[in-house]
């Protein structure tokens, strides 16, 4: 029970920054970044219906702060959660045994590197994790592999160029504690790149620092 409630208070914590339900957290999102994550994630979730049938890959699932209430609704899909961080997952354990997500499994593993077969997943969530990601082309690359044909990819992730002060923080925290990985996509890299693999079928848009985007890949 002690070992439990350290995991709910770190997981608090961790939620805390990304939802800006503190009022340092709040600073932190609204002062610098100039967003609202829970409007994105909102967003961004919005591009999958609640109704969905199909296998969906979450990467990275991170503690599902944004997508908890959401499984909860979906209950015709088979989720996938994968995420590199075994702290994550632990998190996300917690959260799946307490909202009973049933249709969620869960698994440890490196986006770059995935134990799927080809075409497995009907979409593909990634919200938040491209600029963590240390080998960006590779993740890319094995997100599309496990894409089926006709298959979605929807997310957001940060991007440079946007806004100096989120830059700057980036470059001088960010990175330098390990929370983000450079290089860093801007924009129009980011739609140069999801163009060559999904061509037309990418609608792009972003919010200040925060692009958001959902691909459809060809049949």
């Amino acid at each position: 029970m002690a070992q439990k409630n350290a995991y709910d208070r770190m997981m608090s914590r961790y939620d805390d920054v990304l939802t800006g339900r503190k009022w340092w957290s709040w600073l932190y999102m609204h002062w610098l970044w100039g967003v609202d994550d829970n409007e994105i994630a909102r967003k961004v979730l919005s591009f999958i219906p609640d109704d969905f049938e199909g296998k969906i890959l979450d990467v990275p699932v991170g503690t599902m702060v944004f997508t908890h209430a959401k499984y909860q609704r979906m209950t015709n899909a088979e989720i996938v959660g994968l995420d590199y961080s075994e702290e994550m997952i632990r998190f996300a354990s917690l959260r799946k045994k307490s909202d009973e997500l049933h249709n969620l499994t869960l698994v440890r593993g490196d986006v770059g590197d995935m134990p799927f077969e080809d075409g497995c997943f009907d979409c593909v969530l990634t919200m938040n994790g491209i600029h963590a990601f240390p080998d960006k082309e590779k993740a890319f690359a094995e997100i599309f592999r496990v894409l089926k044909p006709s298959g979605r990819l929807c997310g957001c992730f940060y991007v440079e160029g946007e806004r100096g002060v989120g830059d700057w923080f980036v470059r001088n925290v960010l990175n330098r504690r390990g929370y983000f990985v450079p290089p860093h996509y801007t924009l129009s890299e980011v739609e140069k790149k999801l163009r060559s693999l999904f061509g037309e079928n990418v609608q792009l848009s972003n919010n200040r620092s925060i692009c958001l985007f959902r691909c459809v890949k060809s049949k």
